[in-house]
């Protein structure tokens, strides 16, 4: 995901806009805005972080835009083009009681009431009604993240106990 474990990937810098520096942004938050609550920014190019701080950023139409310290000009912000915007994980506020971020469970095991080992969560998906868990093991499964399904989340053991069908 990132050069180092401590980092989590925000966003990416998506395309220039104007001829001052601005660039363009595609947000992982929720909602997208939040990007703009964390500084400073941790840009990723070719496998390091470098840091840069966030001078501004505001909504644009249906995007996002920002204007980054130190950068002046549509030929220097085109150097960060495609780069992703990481924060560090103490960046975050803390999750309340029984919550989690997804980049906590990426990682972790999945194994079902009955101790059959499912895989391991990949990634999430939102679908609307609720998010879903992308579980790779012998196999991919799509497992609901609702609270009928996902039972445990040990987040010190690395594991998830979940009430799920290894045949589903």
């Amino acid at each position: 995901m990132t050069a180092t474990d401590d980092l989590i990937v925000v966003g990416r810098i998506a395309g220039l806009y104007g001829v001052r520096g601005w660039v363009k942004v595609f947000s992982h938050t929720e909602p997208r805005e939040n990007i703009f609550s964390y500084n400073p920014w941790l840009l990723l190019r070719d496998g390091r972080p470098h840091e840069l701080k966030l001078a501004e950023g505001r909504p644009h139409g249906k995007a996002l835009v920002a204007r980054l310290e130190g950068i002046a000009d549509r030929d220097e912000a085109a150097l960060w083009l495609q780069c992703d915007i990481a924060i560090r994980r103490e960046q975050l506020p803390a999750a309340g009681e029984g919550e989690y971020y997804w980049s906590q469970l990426i990682g972790l095991a999945v194994v079902n009431t009955d101790g059959v080992e499912l895989g391991v969560v990949k990634n999430l998906m939102e679908t609307g009604a609720n998010d879903v868990l992308v579980v790779s093991g012998e196999r991919e499964r799509l497992i609901p993240y609702t609270e009928d399904a996902v039972l445990e989340i040990d987040l010190e053991g690395g594991q998830m106990r979940v009430d799920w069908d290894p045949e589903f």
